[in-house]
């Protein structure tokens, strides 16, 4: 069986027999050419500065380590394209890449180098992506206090971050205070039906590689499983509460409730309008009514009392009336033709004619005898003559 040397190993070997190098010359030499390519790349944007700490992250300990940050993404996060992480792992590997390590002296370097092939895996696997993205907490948006002075752009912000979990695209935004009730309606109507994919393995506890031991796998998984559960139970109630809170002081449901209100009243006020002018045409009548039947009574007592009177003024001037006959009787001798006075039996006679016939008599009669009488002065002639007529 014949054998052939193939592998970068044997390149490397044959690129140092060719030129005529030493172990230690040939890896200079080959960093530095790794390096000049690093510096042959156009730089479209400015590098997103690595901290101390970051660069001493451990590749151990991948799982707490923040991928996009790693690759210089944190501002984008969960929207970085899978052509902006292309290009950023690029620009990574050549930059930390372990030749420009051994280039600078640092030959044994290569753990962030690590980290960077780490996050790339991770970021470029849709499904471990996802995973990750469920727990970022870099993207994170805090929950604003009541208070909040911004109502729309703080709560705003913190919906649109928890909108990146909705497996229904797109989300509808808060909207301002402009926005209508239909439009708030479906918002709130989104948020408590919300359907969200984000899930929890990528917190999930791994046994160590060299473990056999079945059942402690299977105890493992179940403890995991019950684990994520337990985070999704609390995820959901927090995110239920958020809304509860947003609802419960957004102030466009209390203008809502508000104009519901005053719609209602505005109805109910157009519905009993007939019911009002009827009641008010039935108040007015009645008391038109009440006005003419005082009015007529107190014309009606007006009448009465000047009856009264003139009943009274008639009577008291018949009284006077019949004094004045009587007296004139008495100053006539009741007419009789004697010197002397009339006897009782002819004044009896003469005064009970007369009464008879002032009984007959109308008021105005009556009055016009006694003026003539009255008239006559004492003449016996002419009071006979009176009665007479």
């Amino acid at each position: 069986r014949q054998l052939e040397p193939v592998g970068q190993y044997f390149l490397a070997h044959a690129r140092r027999k060719r030129h005529g190098r030493t172990f230690s010359e040939d890896e200079r030499i080959e960093a530095e050419r790794n390096v000049k390519q690093v510096e042959e790349v156009e730089e479209e944007e400015a590098d997103e500065p690595e901290s101390a700490e970051l660069l001493k992250s451990d590749p151990k300990n991948w799982k707490q380590q923040d991928h996009y940050a790693v690759l210089g993404l944190s501002k984008y996060r969960y929207k970085a394209t899978d052509a902006q992480i292309k290009k950023a792992h690029r620009k990574k590997v050549l930059k930390h890449h372990p030749d420009k390590k051994a280039a600078s002296g640092n030959v044994n370097d290569d753990s962030f180098f690590k980290c960077i092939a780490k996050a790339h895996e991770i970021l470029s696997d849709p499904v471990k992506r996802r995973q990750f993205d469920s727990v970022d907490e870099g993207a994170d948006v805090p929950t604003p206090k009541k208070g909040a002075k911004d109502f729309y752009k703080s709560w705003g912000r913190a919906f649109a971050a928890e909108g990146r979990f909705s497996t229904k695209q797109p989300v509808p935004v808060l909207g301002n205070a402009e926005s209508s009730k239909e439009e708030v309606d479906q918002f709130y109507n989104f948020w408590y039906d919300f359907d969200s994919w984000r899930t929890f393995e990528y917190l999930d506890k791994d046994l160590p590689d060299d473990t056999d031991n079945r059942d402690q796998k299977r105890y493992q998984e179940k403890k995991n499983k019950a684990e994520r559960q337990k985070r999704k139970t609390e995820d959901t109630a927090r995110l239920r509460k958020m809304v509860d809170d947003a609802l419960a002081i957004d102030p466009r449901i209390k203008m809502f409730k508000d104009n519901a209100k005053k719609a209602k009243e505005k109805a109910k006020w157009d519905k009993e309008a007939g019911a009002r002018e009827a009641a008010e045409k039935a108040r007015l009548e009645k008391e038109a009514a009440e006005k003419k039947a005082a009015d007529d009574e107190a014309a009606a007592k007006l009448a009465r009392d000047s009856n009264k009177k003139a009943k009274e003024d008639a009577k008291k001037s018949a009284r006077k009336d019949k004094k004045t006959v009587k007296g004139a009787l008495k100053d006539a001798n009741y007419f009789h033709d004697g010197s002397d006075d009339a006897p009782m039996d002819v004044v009896d006679k003469v005064l009970t004619e007369v009464e008879a016939m002032m009984e007959k008599f109308e008021g105005l009669e009556l009055h016009e005898l006694a003026e003539k009488i009255s008239a006559a002065k004492g003449d016996r002639s002419q009071i006979k003559a009176a009665f007479v007529e």
